[in-house]
């Protein structure tokens, strides 16, 4: 019969066995050298502390139950005592529960005989299910009172109304209260006295502010608990939330028009922070002014851009790049500038850049929703500063996401239930998540992975793991889950434009999202007003001056607008574009500090007495020429400023056309953090590590069988042994085994520099290497010579 921990793993069949590492896969990283040493790990408190994570509530209460109904002498509980404890729930639900706990041997032993791993005791609280120790532990008065069993029921009756509501609150847990609180120090006290509540002190802790501690007996808890049951209200199924069954379809619909929406605003951030890049502070991350501008530029609040900017910079379209300081010459500033892989992105499908920042946001470790508070040193926490890092961020969205997921499909329940929810199947690793799960949904909502409050179909996909199977053991083949996603988003949205709608009042409609092409048009020759499924622009006089500006001529714009327009162009733009191209370059501009020439002496004449042009300190050279002492770009942006359209030129009079020079940061791969985990064990590799246990186990065991002589050459320590067998005496040996097909004993060390021992049949000594057979494993092993350390036949 097995008697310690070590043995039961080992009594165990191949599938049990098996079954025990795929429910705590933590067991084998790495895998352990034998059966020993896997319950050793399987005691440990980072493993129990593990397994306990994954529990959900009602286990947990089982297992206090377990831990409470211990017998002081032996330490050792049973299921009827389990079950006699449990009450208010059906037997089967708590068998159910108890099988859990010794399937992952949190309990093991026969079941009139079950007893805890003792590192449960040491990760989890020292008052099993808000009980208090026994009286007998604590006090003898105390256990004296318990005792009587009347006498205490008498002295709970008699407690006034505030001891009375002192002892409901430390009965629902936890059992330890300050015994002089200020207004409740007179009830205590009357308590103490009578011995309900015994006095105790927090060994090895400074003394406390408030006073004393004192401890609710075991014994009085459960007579105080006798209308809730001993373990309190229990639950063994989830709160299952109450939700509004939406259509899959509006789901999806809303969903996609949210993604839509998504991209176009990290696209407005983007281009906010390339037209003008943000400082990084000297404490890094973004400062709050510029979060307010990229909220103004992309139409939402300062809790959406912050995390639009973390998704960006998560997803490799954001980074960082120095510019000069004008004021200390020599001197760089660090910025924020989109990157080379923004513009890579931007050219691709609607579909492709929402997969692409929805990827990024479900595995960055950062955690948006701390943007705007304060930390512990009730400083503000800034977008991108170090202060937002979570490494369980990616774990605690997941969880939220996986939670609204399991539920039927279309359901849209409130955030509090979810969280509800989250807190019944895993208490322990929910707790301290809340704000993290909140994020969760939050940026859900914002990024089109839910819509009306559910998870669309194409996020399904998105969250769908792949799943290895026993043809693909070590999970090499993935599917592409991504892509899949990116082909069902692609199916919802509307499909890409390139063609525009021109109306009477200069505003040009696109009838869905532009193709990259008619996209980057748009954005040189109109002004953005609307955007959405239909975008709307407008053309101006400045955006007329700044197509020309980048090269285009009247001719082409009237060829634009003729191609792209699926309604008549109207004259009233034709008249703009021709009238500003009249106008477009009639002035030129040189660096003198900078000149100003024009063939129409009147129109110079203009320039001379304009008054907004005074801080320019033109002054006249020629009848047609003009100069300054100010820079050539200061120049042209002063006289665009005040209405006039002028064009540089070189030094050979020629127009410098130019598209302004985009700035980015150099690319970088994004950060993608997957969520950390012990390998999925199945088929095969299963069969693989359980075989690996077993033969570690084999040889470990057979090691400690091996002659005295042999343990000896290995250096163990053997009594009354000393001497070290000669490698010729070892060989001589060998040899004789060789000829006479015997069994021997052959120590040796391994690549790692470990001694070991076997019990082989020599098969051929040759070449430097024995040969030889191992009649329980039924294999053949190769042993250098040099490494074989003693040799020793088969008694």
């Amino acid at each position: 019969m097995a008697t310690t921990f070590a043995d039961q793993l080992r009594s165990l069949p191949d599938e049990a066995l098996g079954a025990l590492l795929q429910l705590r896969p933590d067991l084998v990283v790495p895998v352990p050298a034998d059966i020993s040493a896997l319950a050793v790990r399987a005691q440990s408190r980072g493993s129990v502390a593990r397994c306990l994570d994954g529990l959900d509530e009602f286990t947990l209460t089982i297992l206090d139950a377990a831990r409470v109904t211990r017998a002081a002498d032996t330490a050792l509980t049973s299921v009827d005592a389990i079950l006699e404890l449990a009450t208010g729930v059906a037997e089967d639900d708590v068998r159910v529960a108890v099988d859990r706990l010794r399937a992952r041997f949190l309990l093991h032993g026969p079941p009139e005989a079950l007893q805890v791993v003792s590192a449960v005791d040491e990760v989890t609280s020292p008052y099993p299910a808000g009980l208090g120790r026994p009286a007998d532990y604590l006090d003898p008065h105390a256990a004296a009172l318990v005792a009587d069993r009347a006498r205490l029921r008498r002295t709970v009756l008699a407690a006034p109304p505030g001891a009375r509501a002192v002892l409901d609150r430390l009965a629902a847990g936890p059992p330890v209260g300050s015994l002089s609180r200020g207004d409740v120090a007179e009830p205590i006290q009357w308590l103490v006295e009578q011995h309900v509540l015994v006095p105790i002190s927090e060994a090895g802790r400074a003394p406390r502010p408030d006073g004393e501690l004192v401890e609710l007996p075991r014994e009085v808890g459960l007579l105080l608990r006798r209308d809730t049951g001993p373990l309190g209200a229990l639950r063994p199924f989830p709160p299952i939330p109450e939700a509004t069954v939406r259509d899959l379809k509006a789901v999806d619909s809303a969903g996609a028009g949210q993604t839509m929406e998504a991209v176009r605003a990290a696209e407005a951030v983007l281009e906010a922070l390339a037209a003008e890049p943000a400082p990084i502070l000297k404490t890094g991350g973004l400062g709050v002014r510029d979060l307010k501008r990229l909220a103004r530029a992309a139409g939402v609040d300062e809790a959406g851009a912050a995390l639009l900017v973390e998704v960006t910079y998560a997803a490799g379209l954001l980074g960082e790049s120095e510019t000069p300081v004008h004021r200390a010459p020599g001197a760089v500033q660090d910025i924020f500038l989109p990157t080379g892989t923004y513009d890579l992105w931007r050219a691709t499908g609607m579909a492709h850049r929402w997969s692409v920042l929805a990827r990024a946001w479900l595995t960055m470790t950062r955690q948006p929703g701390l943007v705007g508070k304060r930390d512990e040193r009730d400083r503000p926490i800034n977008a991108l500063a170090p202060d937002a890092e979570r490494a369980g961020a990616p774990q605690a969205r997941r969880e939220a996401l996986d939670a609204l997921a399991d539920l039927e499909p279309g359901s849209a329940p409130a955030v509090d239930d979810l969280l509800a929810l989250l807190a019944w199947q895993a208490p322990r690793r929910a707790r301290g998540r809340e704000l993290g799960h909140r994020d969760g949904y939050t940026g859900a909502a914002l990024l089109g992975v839910t819509g009306l409050g559910a998870v669309t179909s194409y996020a399904r996909l998105l969250l769908t793991d792949p799943e290895v199977t026993e043809s693909d053991p070590l999970g090499v083949h993935p599917e592409e889950t991504p892509a899949d996603a990116v082909r069902a988003l692609d199916v919802l949205l509307p499909a890409p434009v390139d063609h525009v709608l021109v109306q009477a009042d200069l505003t040009v409609v696109v009838p869905g999202p532009p193709e990259p092409e008619l996209a980057g048009e748009l954005d040189v020759i109109a002004e953005p007003e609307s955007v959405g499924g239909a975008s709307v622009f407008r053309v101006t006089p400045a955006s007329v001056r700044r197509a020309l500006d980048v090269g285009y001529t009247a001719t082409d714009l009237h060829a634009v607008f003729r191609r792209r327009s699926r309604t008549p162009v109207p004259q009233t733009l034709e008249y703009l574009i021709d009238d500003a191209a009249r106008k477009h370059g009639g002035l030129r501009s040189g660096s003198a500090g900078s000149y100003l020439r024009s063939d129409d002496e009147a129109l110079i004449a203009e320039v001379l007495s304009e008054k907004k042009l005074f801080g320019l300190d033109l002054r006249r050279i020629a009848p047609t020429v003009l100069v300054s002492p100010r820079p050539v770009a200061r120049l042209l942006g002063a006289l665009r400023e005040a209405g006039f359209a002028p064009v540089a030129e070189d030094a050979g009079g020629a127009a410098v056309l130019t598209r302004p020079k985009a700035r980015r940061a150099p690319s970088r791969s994004p950060r993608v953090v997957e969520p950390t985990g012990p390998p999925t064990l199945v088929g095969p590799r299963l069969a693989g590590v359980v075989e690996q246990l077993r033969k570690g186990d084999v040889a470990t065991r057979a090691a400690r069988r091996a002659p005295v002589t042999v343990r000896a050459a290995q250096g163990q320590a053997v009594p009354g042994l000393t001497a070290v067998q000669q490698h010729s005496q070892a060989m001589a040996v060998l040899q004789q085994a060789v000829r006479d097909r015997a069994r021997v004993w052959v120590g040796y060390v391994d690549s790692h520099g470990a001694t070991l021992s076997r019990l082989v049949r020599p098969v051929s000594l040759s070449a430097g290497y024995l040969r030889a057979e191992d009649e329980r494993g039924e294999n053949l092993h190769t042993f250098a010579l040099h490494r074989i350390t003693a040799a020793v036949t088969e008694d």
